[in-house]
């Protein structure tokens, strides 16, 4: 894969870029509906094949926040068209890396010292590039290590990057007043706390420390001496990515292993710490021989306070879902109905909750759940495409809920989606035993 010697990091030179895009896009369009004008049977794979593509290499160049997005969105399979799922999901760990002279100035300036003055080896072709920073092999008294290094100017764009992306946001997801800023400032925080390594380093030892007694699950050590503001230094870990791991895998006693490590996981995080590693992507998990889940990135950590999460986890029970009072009542604590909706808007959504809230707890209905069943993911498919169309959905204000939904949603379908990757079947309540 060809390296990149310089990344724009001024906001106009990153204008500029996603203005060269849109121009790209632009031209798609206009090749689709001249072909469409004499075959009226051409669907739109060819469009969305171009545009996915051309989106993503406007993205990659940039890095940071920007290809942050396009990673994101890769997770969110029932919602986009299989070309863009395809494409984006480069960006988990998979683009064009920084050329060595610029891993070394960037080193330099990190860090203080040039990358052969710290370790005894250092391998100046990335092993691993990804959406904010990219992996190196190193050796030091004979430890083998990983060194992720940031790339230049992802911490000092990001606010400037989310002001290019936020009218189309508000247009795609219908944001009105004054209050649908809460959002982006969360996607802001959360960023700005993935660019601070010390930060990193921090939550990724707190977290190894409290969840190191989970069967199955394996962390790398952490040396602050090694690491800085910009660079991070662990333990080199042996695996393959989650993702190879699945196409790969034919042992469904592996897989569930994994899973099971991968729903303990998550649920001794979310209900034990009260906090929970909220970018749940093939790229920061690693699968070992024996079948060990390895996490390896804890730069994305989304603390749950109880506000949120108590009404949040009520509704994860069927008898409450199944309760309109109190089922509303809860909509109301969650900010998902408001004071001033008319009573059209409070049966609207109500019943799109009630819906949704019925697909997305059922996993937690049962002492175990097989994620590989089609009949769950149909369901989720279907309901994305109802209201995804829906015009009445549209005219309404779509400034719903707490901002905490936002890492906490995506949290739980990244979970589910890697889930269902490994077509587990998994013991929802076993995590219980580790609290």
């Amino acid at each position: 894969m060809k390296s990149i010697d310089k990344i724009p990091t001024g906001k106009i030179g990153r204008t500029s870029k996603l203005v060269q895009t849109g121009a790209k896009i632009g031209g798609n369009y206009l090749k689709y509906y001249s072909k469409k004008a004499f075959n009226k049977d051409l669907t739109r794979d060819d469009l969305d094949r171009e545009n996915a593509s051309d989106i993503y290499d406007g993205l990659k160049s940039l890095k940071g926040s920007a290809l942050k997005v396009a990673q994101m969105l890769s997770m969110e399979k029932s919602l986009l068209p299989n070309a863009y799922v395809e494409k984006f999901s480069l960006a988990q760990f998979s683009v064009p890396p920084l050329s060595a002279p610029l891993v070394r100035k960037t080193f330099k300036k990190y860090n203080g010292n040039y990358p052969e003055e710290l370790y005894d080896e250092f391998t100046s072709q990335s092993v691993n590039a990804a959406s904010i920073g990219q992996v190196h092999r190193a050796t030091k008294d004979g430890k083998k290590l990983a060194v992720k290094i940031q790339y230049p100017g992802v911490a000092d764009s990001i606010s400037s990057d989310l002001a290019m992306v936020k009218p189309i946001a508000i247009r795609m997801f219908n944001l009105q007043g004054k209050d649908s800023e809460k959002y982006f400032k969360e996607v802001e925080g959360k960023l700005l706390e993935e660019t601070d390594y010390v930060l990193e380093v921090q939550q990724s030892k707190a977290i190894s420390k409290a969840c190191s007694h989970i069967p199955n699950l394996k962390f790398p050590q952490y040396y602050e001496e090694l690491s800085s503001e910009r660079i991070i230094t662990m333990d080199w870990m042996d695996g393959q990515h989650l993702s190879e791991f699945v196409k790969e895998n034919r042992d469904q006693e592996k897989a569930n292993k994994v899973g099971q490590a991968l729903w303990d996981f998550y649920m001794f995080q979310m209900h034990g710490l009260k906090e929970v590693h909220a970018d749940p992507h093939p790229g920061n998990f690693l699968v070992d021989k024996a079948g060990n889940l390895i996490a390896i990135d804890f730069g994305c950590i989304k603390k749950v306070p109880d506000v949120f999460y108590v009404p949040y986890f009520e509704l994860a029970k069927k008898e409450n879902i199944n309760d309109p009072e109190f089922f509303n009542e809860k909509l109301f604590e969650l900010e998902i109905l408001r004071e001033d909706d008319t009573e059209s808007e409070v049966k609207y959504f109500s019943e799109l909750f009630l819906q949704m809230l019925s697909i997305f707890t059922s996993p937690f209905h049962s002492e175990t759940f097989d994620f590989s069943d089609e009949g769950f993911w149909n369901a989720i498919t279907k309901f994305s495409e109802k209201y995804s169309k829906d015009e009445e959905l549209r005219k309404m204000n779509g400034n719903r809920g707490s901002k905490h939904f936002l890492y906490i949603n995506r949290t739980f379908f990244g979970l589910y989606n890697l889930l269902h990757d490994l077509e587990a079947k998994v013991e929802i309540n076993r995590f219980r035993s580790y609290l």
